[in-house]
């Protein structure tokens, strides 16, 4: 039985999603509820569009990505992967097998915790604040996903809950998928072909903010990861150690009065590792999206083999992934070029971009994407393996376990940082930190920069991108998704001290349900008003050449974001959802 946290629902980064098909816009400037219907799509992900309808918010964004926005799939790497004319994980360069062994996770699988259990992630929950989890094969074992509150304007209707952006199933997959058949004792010896993400014992806790075209505001991301901060413990009494975040804006607020800074700083205070996407602007980027910014979490670009198996051994930085400066730049990189995860039948990124359907895959379960939203994913899985083995290390200990371990590559530090991430060789330095000498030589391990207050605007955390309503009015100012006043001060008092949630109610207007349920329906709480149930994004978020400022981290697709062959190379930058801030 699927058991849920009652809750409203909000939005996701954008990754890219294939590389070379002729893809068909996310929507930059999609309503929320999916005004484009595609001929042929499930009528349930376009409620309240006359079907075939396309509106003109929606053509400009496909204009946009065939001039070089997102798109999904490699045609390179699909290629390699019917090179014996079926499908084959081990000769596909993206595949979760071929990324497993890159970063040694499989090596990692054949090792025991101190308790002799296989470190495959068991115990160990990680929170995806994304566009929900689908219940696809892989996704659907007992106590696999449990659910948070949905934070997304769509709670308000009959896609409460559901994943139709598609992005948070298929980083869900990367992250801890497992087919059900594989047998625990044996999965580091599984059948390539079998879909196993990188910590799959690892439990996921889905919280739905992004929307059906990728939209949220960051508001709502605020409110989710002080939900996780106040509900460290799914319903099972799984405890949450890891958050992974593939969201972000272009604010330039100082990340010291940053509010959405704040609340990423916050939760790694209180004891979670937060995982999030550097970004998908390029390399002249110059900066970090926001939260990356934070010099205290786990901030992950992408790197890429190359469209060779072979190609991981030497890795380079993915054209896409974000640069940074010498003060902030990404702490290390991992897999993020059209990685093969799960596919989310029907949902927005399903549906317009088909060309992210991996080739010779007879079964239709799997989807190509790149990013580093996809990068993050891989990062978080490969945390969860490193806390079940050592579950004492703090997440700063964690952070430098891993920076220390990564694998060199031949790049700038302000863009590659410390290298790829190498879990094997994280596991080895955990090991030696154990000991008593490791203890002396380890015991300042702990990160001292200034820290964030959250005491700066609201409105300029989002960055340049807004939600609209019906009427075309903007949601801007020092307000929140549901209208209330933002008061930074009062906000980091209560956030700080993990009281920001009361019950069901957050920023004094009620949000959710108090409790936990059973099965798949939620308590009558709502957004107190439905206004932005046809929210989208404002058509002046999208610059010339992608989201506004606030994206999702894999946010673009191409090579690095979805696609059958992944999101094509350029397309996806800094980091933001279909039409949103993921990255």
């Amino acid at each position: 039985m699927t058991t849920r946290r009652t809750a409203l629902r909000t939005s996701v980064h954008t990754t890219r999603w294939g590389r070379c098909a002729a893809a068909v816009a996310l929507g930059a400037a999609t309503a929320a509820t999916l005004v484009v219907a595609t001929p042929g799509a499930p009528a349930a992900a376009a409620p309240n569009a006359p079907s075939g309808t396309v509106t003109a918010a929606v053509k400009a964004a496909r204009d946009w990505l065939a001039s070089g926005g997102a798109l999904w799939g490699d045609h390179a790497a699909d290629k390699a992967a019917v090179s014996t004319g079926q499908y084959a994980a081990a000769t596909d360069p993206g595949s979760l097998y071929t990324v497993e062994r890159a970063i040694g996770a499989r090596r990692v699988w054949a090792s025991n915790d101190s308790a002799g259990h296989a470190v495959t992630g068991k115990g160990i929950a990680v929170a995806l604040l994304d566009s929900g989890v689908a219940r696809v094969s892989g996704l659907d074992g007992q106590g696999k996903v449990t659910y948070g509150p949905d934070l997304s304007v769509e709670t308000n209707g009959v896609l409460d809950g559901a994943d139709t952006y598609g992005h948070g199933t298929h980083l869900a997959g990367i992250i801890a998928g497992r087919d059900t058949a594989a047998k625990s004792a044996k999965l580091a010896t599984q059948d390539p072909n079998t879909q196993l993400g990188v910590a799959p014992d690892a439990q996921v806790e889905a919280l739905k903010l992004a929307t059906t075209d990728g939209s949220t505001d960051v508001s709502q991301v605020i409110a989710g990861l002080d939900w996780i901060v106040q509900h460290p413990v799914t319903a099972d009494g799984t405890r949450i150690r890891v958050v992974n975040l593939a969201y972000g804006t272009d604010s330039v607020q100082p990340y010291q009065v940053d509010p959405l800074a704040a609340a990423v700083e916050n939760a790694w205070r209180h004891g979670l590792v937060v995982v999030v996407s550097g970004g998908n602007e390029g390399r002249s980027a110059g900066r970090l999206t926001d939260p990356a910014t934070d010099p205290y979490v786990l901030a992950v670009g992408a790197s890429d083999g190359g469209d060779t198996v072979a190609g991981w051994a030497t890795p380079s930085v993915a054209d896409f992934s974000s640069s940074g400066s010498a003060q902030r730049h990404v702490d290390l990189l991992a897999p993020g070029r059209s990685v093969v995860s799960l596919r989310d039948p029907g949902s927005f990124v399903d549906t317009n971009h088909p060309e992210g359907r991996v080739d010779g895959d007879s079964a239709g379960r799997l989807f190509r994407g790149s990013g580093t939203s996809q990068a993050a994913a891989v990062v978080s899985g490969a945390v969860a393996l490193l806390l079940q083995a050592y579950p004492n290390l703090t997440p700063d200990q964690v952070k430098y376990v891993l920076t220390r371990s990564a694998t060199d590559v031949a790049a700038a530090p302000a863009d590659a940082g410390a290298g790829q991430l190498n879990i094997a060789s994280a596991l080895d330095l955990a090991r030696s930190m154990t000991s008593l000498l490791g203890r002396l030589t380890t015991a300042s391990v702990t990160q001292s920069w200034p820290a964030a207050t959250g005491t700066g605007s609201l409105d300029a955390a989002r960055g340049g991108s807004r939600l609209v309503d019906a009427e075309g009015t903007e949601l801007a100012g020092e307000i929140d998704v549901q209208g209330q006043p933002w008061d930074g001060a009062t906000w980091w008092a209560a956030a700080s001290a993990a009281n920001a949630w009361d019950g069901g109610s957050w920023n004094g207007a009620i949000w959710t349900g108090t409790g936990w349920r059973t099965g798949s329906s939620w308590d009558a709480a709502r957004w107190s008003s439905a206004r932005w149930s046809s929210a989208r994004w404002s058509d002046a978020d999208w610059d010339s050449a992608r989201w506004s400022s606030a994206r999702w981290s894999s946010a673009r697709w191409s090579s690095a974001r979805w696609s059958s062959a992944r999101w094509s190379d350029a397309d996806w930058d800094s980091a933001r959802w279909s039409a949103a801030a993921w990255a």
